[in-house]
């Protein structure tokens, strides 16, 4: 089963079952798969489905700091249970030591010394992380090992 069935099958069950958070958060993820099929004129795989929800995921984020500057609890506490939704549907998160782990390992591949490097290091990391790291995260890594190098 694809992922865009998965979450599908989810919405439908989120409708019976009349939970309104997952059924919204579920039916735009959706509406950015179709939108994204439109642009791309065809179907998405899987990876692109997750880079999708992990899209939406920045995007709740990014909205719970908005609403923590504004003083607005509700939209934080509404974020952070959209998130949870949405992380069900996301491969487990790598933790820190195996991002540095796999960073150091790229830098090596590379022969990367100098923080000028650093896109050669992103492309050769990047799909090794999909979907287990966000792509900020693994900058800062990268950066970070860079710089101290």
């Amino acid at each position: 089963m694809t992922l865009k069935s998965q979450l599908e099958n989810d919405l439908k069950d989120g409708m019976r079952s009349g939970d309104e958070t997952r059924k919204t958060t579920i039916r735009g993820v959706i509406a950015a798969i179709k939108l994204a099929m439109v642009e791309k004129g065809g179907e998405l795989d899987d990876t692109a489905v997750l880079a999708l929800i992990q899209k939406e995921v920045k995007s709740r984020r990014e909205s719970i700091a908005d609403a923590e500057k504004a003083g607005r609890p509700d939209l934080i506490t509404s974020a952070m249970a959209e998130i949870k939704i949405l992380e069900a549907y996301l491969p487990a998160q790598m933790s820190e030591e195996e991002l540095k782990t796999l960073t150091a390992a790229a830098i090596q591949e590379v022969g990367a010394t100098l923080p000028t490097d650093m896109g050669k290091v992103m492309k050769v990391l990047l799909p090794k992380v999909q979907g287990r790291a966000a792509n900020d995260q693994v900058s800062r890594m990268v950066r970070s090992l860079l710089e101290n190098a």
